[in-house]
C-alpha cells in the first residue's frame, strides 16, 4: 500500500506541473487563422510579432488571430521564409508578451516535452511525448538551415502545427512544424527562429544567395588533380546558365568546373547550398574554375533568389 501512494503522490505531482508549465505559456499561445477550414498555432515571439508555420498560411489578407482571452485581433504577414517553414505576422495588442525561452541545444534524446496549441474552435490544447531524435545542424528540403534536428514522438492535435515546444520548466524551446517531414513533427529550434525573425524584421524577405547556374558534382582524375594541385576529390561542372545571370555575367562557360567559391572547397551541392546563404547576397567573391586544363580565377557578384511561398 505505502508504494502505491508513493506512485500516486509521483503521478500527482506530474500531472500538477505539467498543467503548470501548459498554463505558464498559454498566453503567449494564438490561434491563427490564415486558411480554410483549419487554423493553425502561433507564438508571440516579440513586440507586435506572431510566429507561426509558413505552410498552414494559405492566404494573405483576411488574416485574424485569437487570442488566450478568446479576443480577435486582425494580423498581416510581415514576411514568410518557405525554406524554414516561418511565417511572421503583425499584430497590435496590448495585452500579450513572449514567454520564457530555452535553449533547444540542451534537450536529449528521452526528454520530455510538451507541445502547445490553441484551437479557433476549441481553444488550448497540449501533447506529451518525448525527443525522439536529435542531431545537429540540418538543411530542409527547400534549402533552409536549421541549427538542430529535433524529431518528436508525439502527434499534434489538429491546428497545433506553428504552435511551441516546451520544455520541463516551461520554456518554449522551439516552434513545431508538419510542413518539413512527412514522417514526423520537428520543432524549429530557437536559435533558428531568431535568425530568421531578424533577417525578415531587417531586410523585409528572406533571400538566398545565387549564381545562376545550374551545376552537378563531378569527380575530378587523378592526374588533373596533382597537376593542377588540388586536394578535392571532385567540383561542380556547370550544366545549365541563365542569360545575364551573375555567373554569366562574370564570364562562367558551359563545362566550367567550379572548385572553390572564395577558397572553400565545393564537392557537392551541399557545399554550395551552405555558401550561399542569405549573408551572402551582394557579395562579389572570386570562383576557381578548371576550364581546359588549366585553374583561372573569375570574381562573381552573388545574385539573390526567393524561395517560393508554397
Amino acid at each position: 500500500m505505502e508504494s502505491t501512494s508513493e506512485a500516486e503522490i509521483t503521478l500527482n505531482a506530474l500531472s500538477i506541473n505539467l498543467a503548470h508549465v501548459v498554463e505558464q505559456v498559454s498566453p503567449s499561445v494564438i490561434a491563427v487563422n490564415a486558411r480554410r477550414h483549419l487554423s493553425s498555432s502561433g507564438v508571440y515571439w516579440r513586440d507586435g510579432i506572431i510566429v507561426t508555420a509558413a505552410h498552414t498560411v494559405r492566404r494573405t489578407d483576411d488574416i485574424s488571430v485569437i487570442l488566450a482571452s478568446d479576443g480577435t485581433v486582425p494580423a498581416t504577414v510581415a514576411g514568410v521564409d518557405s525554406s524554414t517553414d516561418l511565417a511572421l505576422l503583425k499584430i497590435d495588442s496590448a495585452e500579450l508578451s513572449p514567454p520564457l525561452f530555452g535553449d533547444a541545444s540542451q534537450l536529449k534524446v528521452g526528454h520530455l516535452i510538451l507541445a502547445v496549441g490553441r484551437g479557433a474552435q476549441r481553444g488550448l490544447n497540449a501533447a506529451l511525448g518525448i525527443v525522439g531524435v536529435l542531431s545537429g545542424a540540418w538543411r530542409t528540403w527547400r534549402g533552409g538551415l536549421l541549427d538542430q534536428f529535433i524529431g518528436l514522438d508525439l502527434t499534434l492535435h489538429p491546428g497545433a502545427a506553428g504552435g511551441p515546444l516546451i520544455d520541463s520548466h516551461g520554456r518554449v524551446v522551439g516552434i513545431n512544424t508538419l510542413g518539413l517531414s512527412r514522417r514526423m513533427a520537428l520543432t524549429i529550434p530557437v536559435s533558428t527562429v531568431n535568425r530568421v525573425v531578424t533577417h525578415i524584421l531587417e531586410k523585409g524577405h528572406m533571400g538566398f544567395g545565387y549564381l545562376g547556374l545550374g551545376m552537378r558534382p563531378v569527380p575530378l582524375p587523378e592526374n588533373l588533380k596533382s597537376q593542377l594541385n588540388l586536394s578535392a576529390d571532385s567540383g561542380l561542372i556547370v550544366v545549365s546558365m541563365e542569360s545575364n545571370g551573375p555567373g554569366d555575367k562574370a564570364g562562367v562557360l558551359f563545362g566550367d568546373v567550379i572548385v572553390a567559391l572564395e577558397g572553400r572547397a565545393m564537392t557537392d551541392i551541399r557545399d554550395l547550398q551552405a555558401f550561399l546563404e542569405p549573408e551572402s547576397v551582394g557579395r562579389t567573391i572570386p570562383v576557381l574554375i578548371i576550364r581546359g586544363g588549366k585553374t583561372i580565377e573569375v570574381n562573381v557578384t552573388i545574385g539573390e533568389r526567393r524561395p517560393r511561398d508554397k
